[in-house]
C-alpha cells in the first residue's frame, strides 16, 4: 500500500504509530524526519516570505473570500507515486489544503485513490483519527496501543490535579496577535485537562475574532501565546503587538508574571501525541506549585516575566489550523 498525507497531524500520527513504511508524500509543513524521507507534494505561494501576522491573515481572508487556496499539489510527483490512499482534512479550507482543492487534483490521475478526509472538532474526536488512519493502513491495533499509552498520560495530570484538590485557573489561549483570535476546536478541552477554564474559548467549533477591549474585561489570571503556525522566536518578534494595547500591563496575568509564549503543534496541529505533550504543558503554566515543565518541551515555551535571557527570532509564520 502507498499512501500520502496531505495534513502534518495525520502525517505526525503515522510515524508515533510507527506507520512509516507506508507513506510516500507529505506536505512543506509536515514534520522532520519525515519531509526528508518522502516526496514533498503539498506547497504554499506563502513560502519564503517573511509575512506579518496582519499581512499573514489579510492574504488568507482575501484567498478566502475569492475562493482561492494558497496550496498546490505537485502533480508530476503524485502521478509517479499513484498512492492508494491519501489522507486530508476539512477541518480549515484557508490554513491547509482540503479535500475540495484536492479532489481537483485527483480527478486528473489515471486511478482515484481513497480519500480519507479528517474532520476532528474535539480532542475525542483527534484520538479517533489516530484509529482511523491506522484501520485505513489495514494496521488498527497499532492505534490502540498509541492512545492507551496517551490517555494514561492524560489521567496522571488529571490524578494529581484532583489529589492537590486545585481549583481551575481562568485562562486564556490565544490563537492568533493580529487581530487577536480566541481559542476553538480542541484546545478549550486540553485547557480543562490542565486545570484552567477559558471562558472566551470555543470548545468544538472554530475559532474567531475577539477584541481586545473583551480580553481586558475577561481579565485572564494565566495567558498562553500560541499563534497558529508560530514558534515561540517566531512569535516573540511580534509580541510588542499585544504590549502596545492599552491595559496590557493591568492585565491579571501580566501582573501575576504568568505570560507564557508557546509553539504552535503543542496545539494547532492535531495529532494525540502533541496535544497530550500541550495539556502538560498547560498544567505547568497553570499549576506551576504542582506541575514542572516536562525537560523535552522545555525548548518549546517562553516565560515571558521569569526568563531574561534573549531569544533568537527566526521561522517562517503562520501555517496550521486556525
Amino acid at each position: 500500500m502507498k499512501a500520502c498525507s496531505f495534513l502534518p497531524a495525520a502525517t505526525q500520527m503515522v510515524y508515533d504509530m510507527g506507520l512509516q513504511d507506508l507513506l510516500y508524500g507529505v506536505t512543506f509543513e509536515c514534520p522532520e524526519p519525515s519531509r526528508a524521507e518522502n516526496e514533498i507534494l503539498v506547497r504554499c505561494v506563502l513560502e519564503g516570505h517573511d509575512y506579518s501576522s496582519e499581512e499573514i491573515d489579510r492574504i488568507f481572508s482575501a484567498s478566502k473570500a475569492e475562493g482561492r487556496s494558497l496550496y498546490y499539489v505537485d502533480e508530476e510527483k503524485l502521478h509517479q507515486i499513484a498512492p492508494d490512499i491519501i489522507f486530508t482534512q476539512d477541518v480549515c479550507e484557508v490554513c491547509q489544503i482540503d479535500t475540495k482543492c484536492t479532489q481537483a487534483v485527483l480527478d486528473r490521475l489515471p486511478n482515484m485513490p481513497n480519500v480519507v478526509a479528517l474532520t476532528p472538532q474535539s480532542l475525542t474526536d483527534v484520538f479517533d483519527t489516530a484509529t482511523t488512519i491506522a484501520t485505513a493502513l489495514g494496521h488498527e491495533e497499532a492505534a490502540y496501543t498509541y492512545l492507551n499509552g496517551l490517555r494514561t498520560r492524560i489521567d496522571a495530570v488529571i490524578d494529581r490535579l484532583r489529589a492537590g484538590r486545585v481549583l481551575p485557573k481562568r485562562v486564556m489561549v490565544m490563537e492568533w496577535m493580529a487581530p487577536i483570535y480566541n481559542c476553538g476546536h480542541w484546545i478549550p478541552h486540553q485547557i480543562a485537562y490542565a486545570g484552567g477554564i477559558d471562558m472566551l474559548g470555543n470548545p468544538s467549533g472554530d475559532s474567531i475574532v475577539t477584541s481586545w477591549e473583551k480580553v481586558r474585561r475577561y481579565d485572564p489570571e494565566v495567558l498562553v501565546i500560541a499563534p497558529c503556525g508560530f514558534t515561540t522566536e517566531r512569535t516573540l518578534q511580534e509580541l510588542p503587538i499585544l504590549e502596545k494595547q492599552s491595559g496590557w500591563h493591568s492585565l491579571r496575568a501580566v501582573a501575576n508574571k504568568a505570560v507564557y509564549i508557546a509553539d504552535y503543534d503543542l496545539f494547532t496541529q492535531p495529532s494525540p501525541a502533541t496535544l497530550v505533550d500541550g495539556i502538560e504543558l498547560l498544567a505547568a503554566c497553570f499549576h506551576p506549585d504542582i506541575f514542572a515543565i516536562p525537560a523535552a518541551l522545555e525548548s518549546k515555551v517562553y516565560d515571558l516575566y521569569a526568563s531574561t535571557a534573549g531569544v533568537p527570532a527566526s521561522g517562517y509564520g503562520r501555517s496550521t489550523e486556525r
